[in-house]
């Protein structure tokens, strides 16, 4: 378990999950990957979000993704898995795993299956989760009501850091609304993480420290220079260069975010396992992962 935590202060990659022909996780790739983005502007690592395709690989085969992470070298104090499933018992054990790795911490889903559940209903099952987990969990908490329906708003947010306050140390915030993630960046001592760099210089401005994205998979480097120029004072310079990476961001987002990004990266290595993805998701084609890298190659050229 790492004891010294630290929070990450720059750009987090939700990382990529490749896979093999045979459906499995190519851990040569994965681990590949993790390097060249701690190498080229992330502070830290999110394995196993909402762009790893977390709900479609098992319990056992994230924590031996993960593990191969750690013998790969990358350091689990810089990075963040997600663990997020529908009970108490399967998101205990894949965190407590994951934690004696000496995972920095771990993020999670509320309990997504039941919809319409009460405040104190996804109280209750945050409290039974540490419990369970032990004294020693350090949680993030992943809003994230557009794909996960159930959310966790910042009322929710607030009882469990001050009751919990060891444990529930900080929230990702995917739900694309602004005024949301301003409400969590009030809540004194929670770590607030936009789930985009689209709003990134806004939370800088409020104290958050700044963000997990998606597209960090393939332009870490730009919104990392972003926070960097941010923290300088040099905001002017900043904004400029925001301008750019939002416009990045919403081309991506145009087309299937996950296939969109594996095919780019399918390019740019040239593996094509990168291109894979597992069921329900599939594969972009290669004629339009080719007119989606010519339109970023010309908001790069801009």
């Amino acid at each position: 378990m790492n004891t010294s935590f630290q929070v990450p202060h720059g750009v987090i990659a939700p990382l990529l999950t490749p896979f093999n022909e045979d459906y499995s996780v190519a851990t040569d790739l994965y681990v590949a990957h993790a390097r060249r983005l701690l190498d080229t502007g992330c502070v830290a690592l999110a394995p196993f979000g909402t762009t790893g395709e977390a709900l479609s690989v098992g319990i056992d085969e994230r924590l031996a993704a993960i593990r191969a992470l750690v013998d790969g070298g990358i350091d689990p104090g810089r990075m963040i898995p997600g663990t997020g499933l529908s009970n108490v018992a399967d998101t205990a054990r894949l965190s407590r795993g994951c934690l004696e790795m000496g995972c920095a911490a771990i993020m999670t889903l509320p309990p997504f299956y039941y919809k319409g559940v009460s405040e104190d209903g996804l109280y209750s099952y945050f409290a039974q989760l540490i419990a369970a987990v032990g004294a020693d969990a350090r949680i993030f908490l992943y809003h994230i009501p557009p794909i996960a329906i159930v959310g966790i708003p910042p009322q929710l947010a607030a009882r469990l850091h001050n009751d919990f306050p060891a444990q529930v140390v900080g929230i990702k915030d995917s739900s694309g609304d602004w005024e949301n993630t301003r409400a969590l960046l009030k809540i004194d001592g929670l770590i607030v993480y936009p789930g985009s760099e689209l709003p990134l210089l806004d939370a800088l401005e409020l104290g958050s420290p700044g963000c997990i994205s998606a597209t960090a998979n393939i332009n870490c480097t730009a919104i990392g220079q972003v926070v960097e120029l941010f923290d300088r004072g040099e905001k002017d310079a900043a904004y400029a260069l925001h301008a750019t990476v939002a416009q990045f961001r919403k081309v991506v987002q145009e087309y299937a975010p996950i296939p969109a990004q594996k095919r780019l990266l399918a390019e740019s290595t040239g593996d094509a396992r990168w291109a894979r993805v597992r069921p329900p998701l599939t594969a972009m084609s290669e004629e339009k992962g080719r007119a989606l890298n010519a339109a970023l190659a010309a908001i790069r050229g801009s």
